[in-house]
């Protein structure tokens, strides 16, 4: 059993003092099962009566919570309908007339001692999922529901017993717990595309398929390019998320030390990094599997293959705490800003800082050899984003100028804005990637093989984006041959470490869930002890013959005969 991701890291980093006291110990031990709720109906809109409300009552002291009807926790790991018996609810609050806002507020769903749901509260489950269907996520409604004043979370905002409010110094304080979970996505989405790549580059070394030579053996599928081709980025993305997730957690932890003492100054920074990670690496991932299993032939197409279980989970990450292009467009509302500042000669931080300097305007390779240089390929990622960031708030402004409204410039410039919010995201991904290499310890052999998982990483995706790169003339249709010619000499180079580098993922076979991507190679002999167990070859004959088959044979049988 594990807790629920959203309600104890709100705790942690929106409850005060003596809320935790109460509150955060209890969570720990499962003495309450939390759960995250928000309103999915009339999302991001708040139409009138579609919205959860939170009116303070001073007479009593207490909160009156009501939502719309079938209002629906958010599909979320952890979403409890039948199991939470407490949960952390996003509403408005209203007091002395005044609406103020979203706010987290922790709510008692049940009663602790039998499970039975309280005065005022309907929750449900919502039924199948494409995938982690363990999941009861579900719905709920509140009508007229009270809780006291000291359970909205008020570690920034705050209520007096009049009804008095106290605004947080940054009304962005209450996504704390939100952009954890975003930046939480990207770690699971790199488990994810481990888990894939380790299931499919160890079937690859098994499945062996069309002899070279008439007579001879034939090789493992691994040793063909095209499959090579389809296992090795995926391969090098997954390294690549790792590094990525490690260091934006290290920068989430620092940015949280900072807020508590009171300088929200990179909070606009943590919020776009998140977004924009968030976004692009669950993508990235959910699209790869697909690659990875296809990997696998008919196979991959079987539940012993673990695939089905695992591409069910990485679904979930494109769209569960905001959806790809929604995600991306906040990062590029972050970058826009940016941009602007960077005019006005102000320091941006160092994530978005090459945004302050003109990057160069040509490719420095001159040949394939070149063409590996780690300097030159995070040059081809800055050069790819700082252009087309830049080219999206000029397009942006423009629309501004010639008199369109604000909602219609940006709703006209969304395919600009997220491919610039997807390059940056790119960049920094391959920035990240090289960073690692060139500060962390290591010996030679390890930071040999690092280091070619990052070119291809980097020249992969340069070989996808080529138009970008070729379109403003930074890069030559001669260097992208290099670029070409690079990817195939890589994937000979990374092969014979490929079965090690998914090995120390270290993820158990009980946890990889896969026939297929098994530690110790016997794949084929446990496949058929898994067929065999299936329910329907439990008996000889299976009992639908003789309520469909045996009348349907019957019949043809007696027709024949006429």
């Amino acid at each position: 059993m594990i807790h629920d991701i959203a309600m104890i890291p709100m705790i942690q980093t929106q409850a005060d003092e003596t809320q935790k006291r109460k509150w955060l110990q209890k969570a720990l031990n499962y003495e309450i099962i939390g759960t995250y709720l928000q309103t999915e109906l009339g999302h991001g809109t708040f139409i009138r009566g579609l919205e959860t409300t939170a009116i303070y009552d001073p007479s009593t002291q207490e909160f009156i919570i009501n939502s719309p009807t079938f209002s629906s926790m958010k599909w979320w790991p952890g979403c409890m309908g039948r199991s939470a018996n407490c949960c952390i609810l996003m509403a408005q609050l209203y007091s002395q007339g005044k609406k103020y806002g979203l706010h987290a507020f922790i709510v008692q769903l049940r009663r602790f001692d039998n499970h039975e749901l309280l005065p005022g509260v309907t929750t449900g489950d919502i039924g199948p999922k494409l995938g982690v269907n363990s999941n009861d996520n579900g719905f709920c409604r509140f009508d007229n529901m009270r809780i006291p004043r000291e359970n909205l979370l008020s570690k920034y905002s705050k209520i007096d017993p009049d009804g008095t409010y106290h605004p947080p110094i940054s009304d962005k304080m209450v996504y704390a717990g939100m952009v954890l979970s975003r930046v939480n996505t990207v770690v699971w989405a790199a488990g994810h595309l481990s888990s894939g790549c380790t299931i499919a580059i160890r079937y690859s070394c098994v499945r062996r398929q069309t002899e070279l030579l008439p007579g001879g053996e034939e090789p493992q599928i691994i040793d063909y390019q095209s499959q090579q081709l389809k296992l090795f980025p995926q391969l090098a993305a997954a390294y690549a998320f790792i590094f990525a997730a490690q260091n934006i957690h290290r920068r989430y932890d620092q940015i949280q030390s900072e807020v508590m003492v009171g300088d929200i100054s990179s909070l606009q920074e943590l919020h776009g990094l998140s977004a924009g990670m968030k976004a692009f690496s669950s993508l990235a991932t959910n699209l790869g599997l697909e690659v990875l299993r296809l990997s696998c032939g008919g196979h991959g197409y079987s539940q012993a293959s673990g695939f089905p279980r695992i591409y069910g989970g990485a679904t979930a990450l494109v769209t569960v705490e905001g959806e790809y292009s929604v995600l991306m467009l906040q990062t590029a509302r972050y970058l826009v800003k940016c941009v602007a500042q960077a005019a006005s000669g102000n320091i941006l931080p160092h994530s978005i800082a090459y945004l302050t300097t003109e990057p160069e305007s040509n490719c420095s390779a001159k040949s394939e050899n070149d063409i590996l240089d780690l300097e030159i390929l995070v040059n081809a990622y800055r050069h790819r984003a700082h252009r087309l960031v830049n080219e999206a708030a000029e397009q942006l402004k423009a629309c501004l100028l010639s008199g369109k409204p604000q909602h219609v410039s940006w709703n006209e410039n969304h395919m600009v804005l997220i491919k610039a919010a997807d390059a940056h995201c790119h960049y920094y991904t391959v920035m990240n990637f090289v960073q690692y290499l060139q500060s962390t310890e290591m010996s030679k052999p390890l930071r040999d093989v690092l280091t070619r998982l990052c070119q291809l990483y980097a020249l992969y995706g340069i070989d996808n984006n080529a138009g970008d790169l070729l379109q403003d003339g930074y890069m030559s249709g001669e260097q992208i041959s290099m670029v070409t010619n690079q990817v195939a000499a890589l994937l000979v180079a990374i092969r014979p470490n490929a079965v090690a580098l998914v090995d120390a993922f270290d993820i158990p076979d009980e946890m990889l869930g896969s026939i297929l991507g098994r530690y110790d190679g016997n794949v084929y002999e446990n496949l058929y002890k898994w067929a065999k167990e299936s329910p329907l070859n439990q008996t000889e004959v299976h009992h639908s013959y003789d309520t469909y088959l045996k009348p349907l044979l019957h019949q043809s049988h007696m027709e024949a005969k006429l």
